[in-house]
């Protein structure tokens, strides 16, 4: 698969500061965490220096790491960011929390063609999407789910799983992760 285009709409040093923040509050070594989120330690200090703009399935593979959600190291949700990975456009449109979960709502694209791979979140994440055109493959990589629009899909996403248009037509939907609360 080639690589992906660089994540959007959001400063790399903001995003730098606030992955080494988290690493440090939870005492974590560079070198560990990069081994866990299976990423160059290079990429990783170069992320946190603001030198780096991460893909989204690096941003993913490093917050699952440090068990929180992917907008915890993203610009303030007024923002509107994007990102941007091998297959998949995703623009955060809110945060809601509650006491048991806190859900990052996205409208999401995905493009003809390769598809994605995401690694694991943290235990217990679900993602639940519907489709408003085209057709989506998506879910765990050994059980795949298929949604037509007008379809919706949900699984446990704290296996690696993969996202891929079906077809020639352009994915559109909303994603909507759930995060529990530790």
């Amino acid at each position: 698969m080639a690589a992906a285009p660089p994540a959007r709409d959001r400063a790399p040093e903001t995003v730098g500061r606030r992955v080494r923040a988290l690493r440090e509050e939870r005492g974590m070594s560079l070198s560990t965490l990069a081994r866990l989120a299976g990423v160059g330690k290079a990429t990783l200090s170069g992320l946190e220096n603001g030198t780096r703009n991460p893909t989204l399935e690096t941003l993913y593979a490093i917050t699952a790491q440090l068990g929180v959600p992917l907008t915890a190291v993203l610009s303030e949700p007024a923002a509107a960011p994007t990102v941007t990975g091998a297959a998949v456009t995703a623009t955060l449109l809110e945060v809601f929390t509650d006491t048991d979960a806190t859900y990052e709502l996205y409208r999401m694209r995905v493009a003809p063609g390769p598809g994605q791979l995401s690694p694991a979140h943290q235990p217990g994440v679900t993602e639940h999407i519907t489709v408003f055109a085209g057709v989506l493959r998506a879910g765990p990589l050994d059980a795949p789910l298929t949604a037509a629009a007008g379809e919706h899909l949900r699984w446990t996403s704290d296996v690696p799983h993969s996202y891929a248009a079906v077809g020639d037509e352009e994915v559109r939907a909303s994603l909507l992760l759930r995060y529990p609360r530790r």
